[in-house]
C-alpha cells in the first residue's frame, strides 16, 4: 500500500532544492569538514501551506515561492561556521566554480539562485497541481455524496430495479412453476417400485393432468404423492387413465385453496418455429426449465409404457426443447405461457420411441393439448376414456405404402366390422388407406394417431387404393369406451 500521503517524506532531488539556498561554503571543501547544516534528506518536512491560485494572466506563476521550512524549536538552524582564512589575511575566496563564468560576491550566485528558484517553482507548481487534483477529487466525492448521482450502478442496486418483461422465458417460468408438480408413484408391491414424473394443475378443484405411464405402476394399490414448487406435498389418487392416449388425471386428496390452473392454448394454431418452454423433473431434478422451438407438427408416434401394456398413439408436436425421463406428463408451453402439449416421449439413441433412460438428443414429442383436453374432460366426467374408431383392423407392421386393412381381425373376427363406420363407407379387407382428412397416411400407427385426434361422430374423408385404383369415401367415426 502506498504511503506517500501518510507522512513519509519523499527525498528531494539534489539538483532541484525545495528551499532557497543559503550562503555556500567552498564547493571544493570535503563533505566531512562541512559545518553542521540540515541537508535535504535530514531537513524537517515543510509545513504544508495553502497552494496559491494561478495568475489570471496565464504567465509564469512568479508569485509562487518555495515554502521556507519553519525553525524547529528543539534544533534551531545554525549558520555555517566561516572557513579558515588563508595566510596573508586574504578574505574567503569565491566559489571554485563561478556560475556562468563570472565572479560573484560572497552572496549566492545569481544564476544558481535563479535556476534553483525556477526548479523550486516548478516543483511547487507540480505539488500545487497535485494538491488541486486531490482537492477536486475530494470535492467531487463530497458533491456525489450530497446528492449527485453516479454514472455507474452497483450490483446491489440492480435487483431492486430490474424487471423481466412479460413473454420472456424467466417471466413465463416464474408464472408457470407454481402450477407444475412433481409426481412420485410407488407400486403396491413389497419392493415399492415406482418412478418420478411431472404434471400440472388443470382446475381449482385439485385435478392434475399427467401421462398414464407416469402413474401406471401405482394405479392398482400403489401410492401417489404430488409436490409443488414451494416444497409442499399432497397425497393424490387416480381419477382415470387412458392407455391409448397416454393421459391420466389425478386429484389431490386435500387440495389447498387458491390453486392456479395453467391456461390451455390451441395446439391446432401452433406453427413450426414457435418458441417452446418445457417444465419438468428430468431424472428427479424438479422444477427444471428448458427451451426450444416446435420442430414439427402431426408427427406420428407410437410408444409403450415400458410395462408391456398397450401402446399409445399420438399425432405429436415435435420439439427440440430438452426432454428427459422425468419430464413425462409436464407441460409444453408457448411463449405466452399457455399449455400447447403434454411432454410424453423422446427419440432415444437406441432407435425406439419411449421412456428409456437415454438422454435427450433434441427429439421430444408432446401430446397436442387439444386432444389431451378432450381426454381429461372425459376422464373427469366418467373415469373412462372414449376412443373414436373406423371399425376396421389394419396392419401395424407395414410402413411406407399406407395402412392396409388386414385379412381378418383378432381371434378370427372380420377385419371390417359389419355395420361399422368402414363397412358403411364401402371399405373392404385389402384396401390401402393413404389419406385421412388432409393428412397422408404411411402406416397403421399413423392412421390411428390421426383418428384419435378427432371425436366420435366426426365425418372424415378417406383416400384409399383398391386394385391399383385410387378412390375416396367419407367415414363417420364410431366410438369405443375403455382400454380393454
Amino acid at each position: 500500500m502506498s504511503t506517500e500521503n501518510e507522512g513519509t517524506p519523499v527525498p528531494a532531488d539534489p539538483a532541484a532544492p525545495s528551499a532557497p539556498p543559503v550562503p555556500p561554503t567552498s564547493l571544493d571543501k570535503p563533505a566531512g569538514d562541512a559545518p553542521a547544516q540540515a541537508t535535504p534528506e535530514a531537513a524537517p518536512e515543510p509545513t504544508p501551506q495553502a497552494a496559491p491560485q494561478p495568475s489570471p494572466s496565464g504567465d509564469e506563476p512568479t508569485a509562487v515561492q518555495a515554502p521556507v521550512p519553519a525553525a524547529a524549536p528543539a534544533a534551531p538552524h545554525q549558520p555555517p561556521a566561516p572557513a579558515a582564512a588563508p595566510t596573508g589575511g586574504w578574505p574567503t575566496p569565491p566559489p571554485a566554480v563561478p556560475a556562468w563564468g563570472v565572479p560573484h560576491p560572497p552572496a549566492p550566485p545569481a544564476p544558481r539562485r535563479r535556476t534553483g528558484g525556477l526548479v523550486a517553482a516548478v516543483l511547487i507548481a507540480s505539488l500545487v497541481a497535485g494538491g488541486i487534483g486531490g482537492g477536486i477529487g475530494y470535492w467531487a466525492a463530497e458533491r456525489g455524496d450530497n446528492g449527485f448521482s453516479s454514472t455507474t450502478v452497483s450490483s446491489g442496486q440492480a435487483p431492486a430495479s430490474f424487471k423481466r418483461d412479460p413473454g420472456t422465458v424467466a417471466a413465463v417460468a416464474a408464472k408457470a412453476l407454481p402450477s407444475v408438480v412433481t409426481i412420485q408413484a410407488k407400486s403396491g408391491g413389497q419392493e415399492g417400485e415406482g418412478g418420478t414424473g411431472t404434471g400440472f394443475v388443470y382446475d381449482q378443484e385439485g385435478h392434475i393432468v399427467t401421462n398414464n405411464h407416469v402413474v401406471a405402476s401405482a394405479a392398482d394399490g400403489g401410492t401417489l404423492s404430488v409436490t409443488f414448487s414451494d416444497g409442499k406435498t399432497y397425497d393424490a389418487e387416480v381419477v382415470g387413465r387412458a392407455e391409448g392416449y397416454d393421459v391420466a388425471v389425478l386429484k389431490l386428496k386435500d387440495a389447498p385453496k387458491g390453486l392456479t390452473p395453467l391456461p390451455l392454448g390451441d395446439s391446432d394454431k401452433v406453427a413450426v418455429g414457435d418458441s417452446t418452454i418445457a417444465i419438468g423433473a428430468p431424472f428427479g431434478l424438479s422444477n427444471t426449465v428448458t427451451t426450444g422451438i416446435v420442430s414439427a407438427k402431426n408427427r406420428p408416434v407410437a410408444s409403450g409404457d415400458g410395462s408391456g401394456g398397450s401402446n399409445s398413439y399420438m399425432s405429436a408436436l415435435q420439439t427440440d426443447a430438452s426432454i428427459n425421463p422425468g419430464n413425462s406428463g409436464g407441460p409444453l408451453l408457448d411463449a405466452s405461457g399457455a399449455v400447447i402439449g403434454i411432454n410424453s416421449a423422446i427419440q432415444s439413441t437406441s432407435g425406439g420411441f419411449g421412456q428409456s433412460q437415454a438422454g435427450s438428443i433434441g427429439l421430444g414429442f408432446a401430446i397436442p393439448v387439444n386432444q389431451a383436453k378432450n381426454v381429461a374432460q372425459q376422464l373427469i366426467k366418467t373415469g373412462k376414456p372414449v376412443y373414436p374408431v373406423i371399425g376396421a383392423t389394419v396392419n401395424m407392421n407395414e410402413k411406407g405404402q399406407g395402412a392396409t386393412i388386414a385379412g381378418q381381425g383378432s381371434g378370427g373376427t372380420p377385419s371390417v366390422t359389419p355395420g361399422g363406420p368402414a363397412a358403411k363407407a364401402g371399405l373392404k379387407a385389402g384396401d390401402v388407406i393413404t389419406g385421412f382428412g388432409d393428412h397422408p397416411i404411411d402406416s397403421g400407427p399413423t392412421l390411428i394417431s390421426e383418428i384419435w385426434t378427432h371425436k366420435p361422430g366426426d365425418s372424415v374423408k378417406i383416400t384409399y387404393e383398391r386394385d391399383g385404383k385410387t378412390a375416396t369415401a367419407t367415414v363417420v367415426l364410431g366410438e369405443r369406451t375403455g382400454d380393454s
